[in-house]
């Protein structure tokens, strides 16, 4: 590891060691239809829709069998919730009709279901199973743009890529959430916290204002 890396592993393991999922399930399959709601919407909003939806929908099974209506009138505080509707009952059928009726627990079967794709797979494997990855969300991604540790033009899987290159893999799944948990309370995309951050060495945004501002 780098400087950088270090200086960067240290402070999120400091400041925030305790980091992890936070959005609320029981099972593999509320585990995976809880980060598919997630996406572009933050947990805690997850959090208070998924009670009614595995209530009313317990399993595959029962949301495959399942009315987009329906589905919309739960979740209609998300954001994109009639897409994630569809993807829902689409995802319900599929684990029915290819795989008993239950989630898969490996990643080339669970990344192919609709509406899960390589983040939402990734991270559901991480809970499920401690499957080591990091996953890139819009936290992960603006956090290690501002960083250097990639470009801005890089897409998710481009960004996780070069992550899992620049650490240890026995790192990964504490740095995706404590990376979140930065993201959130400090490094926002809007009036980022920088004053919080002792990271400034190595954060081209933190340069670029402070120039701009003249410190």
């Amino acid at each position: 590891m780098t400087t950088k890396t270090e200086d960067f592993a240290s402070f999120l393991a400091e400041r925030f060691p305790d980091a992890g999922c936070t959005l609320n399930f029981h099972n593999a399959y509320e585990c995976v239809c809880a980060v598919l709601l997630s996406a572009q919407t933050n947990d805690m909003s997850v959090n208070k829709v998924t009670p009614a939806l595995f209530s009313a929908y317990p399993n595959p099974t029962a949301l495959a069998q399942a009315k987009q209506e329906d589905i919309e009138k739960i979740i209609a505080s998300l954001g994109l919730y009639r897409n994630k509707a569809k993807n829902l009952i689409a995802l319900g059928k599929a684990c029915v009709e290819k795989h008993g009726g239950e989630v898969p627990l490996v990643f080339e079967d669970l990344v192919l279901l609709p509406g899960v794709g390589v983040k939402t797979a990734n991270v559901s494997l991480m809970e499920l199973s401690s499957r080591p990855a990091y996953a890139v969300d819009t936290h992960v991604a603006r956090v290690s743009k501002r960083l250097g540790f990639a470009k801005e033009g890089d897409d998710p899987l481009i960004i996780e890529k070069k992550l899992e290159k620049k650490f240890p893999k026995e790192m990964w799944i504490d740095l995706h959430h404590r990376t979140i948990a930065f993201g959130r309370a400090i490094c926002h995309a809007q009036k980022p916290e920088c004053e919080k951050c002792r990271l400034h060495e190595h954060c081209a945004y933190f340069k670029k204002t402070s120039s701009t501002k003249g410190r």
